[in-house]
C-alpha cells in the first residue's frame, strides 16, 4: 500500500500551520520564515526502508526508517523525537513523540493529491501537495 505514496510531492496549499507550529513550540521568526517556504517531499521505498525527503529554499530533511519500528528523528524545527511510520486503513501515520509530548502525521492520498494532516492536541493543519509531472 506504500507504494501509492511514492513520487516528488508539491505543496500547493496550507491551512492552520502557524498554528501548529505554535503548538509545537517553533517561534515566531521561524514559524514566519516557514509559512512562506513551499516545500517538495520526495517519497522513496524499496520493499525494507521507506525514505522521506522534504526540501525547501530554508532548510532539507531526511528520514529513513522501516515501517512499524521506531526510530530517531529530529525534525525540521530541530525537535529530537521518537518516531513510528505505519500504514494504517490506507494511510501512512507518521507518530513523534518526545518529552511527553506526542504529534501525528497522517498523509493520505485523494483525488487532489496527497494530503497531510498535522495533529498537535486539538490543533490540526491540513497541507495539500500535488504530484510532479
Amino acid at each position: 500500500m506504500v507504494e501509492a505514496f511514492i513520487g516528488t510531492w508539491n505543496l500547493k496549499e496550507s491551512n492552520g500551520f502557524d498554528e501548529y507550529m505554535k503548538e509545537l513550540g517553533v517561534g515566531y521568526a521561524t514559524r514566519k520564515l516557514a509559512n512562506f517556504t513551499k516545500p517538495t517531499t520526495i517519497i522513496l521505498y524499496d520493499d525494507e526502508w521507506l525514505t522521506v525527503k522534504t526540501q525547501s529554499s530554508v532548510k532539507n530533511t531526511e528520514f529513513r526508517c522501516k515501517l512499524n519500528e521506531e526510530f530517531s528523528e529530529t525534525t525540521a524545527d530541530d525537535r529530537k523525537v521518537q518516531s513510528i511510520v505505519k500504514i494504517v486503513d490506507g494511510k501512512m501515520v507518521h507518530t513523534q513523540t518526545w518529552e511527553n509530548k506526542e504529534t501525528t502525521l497522517v498523509r493520505e492520498i485523494t483525488p487532489d493529491g496527497l494530503l497531510l494532516t498535522l495533529t498537535m492536541g486539538t490543533v490540526v493543519c491540513t497541507r495539500r501537495y500535488e504530484k510532479a509531472q
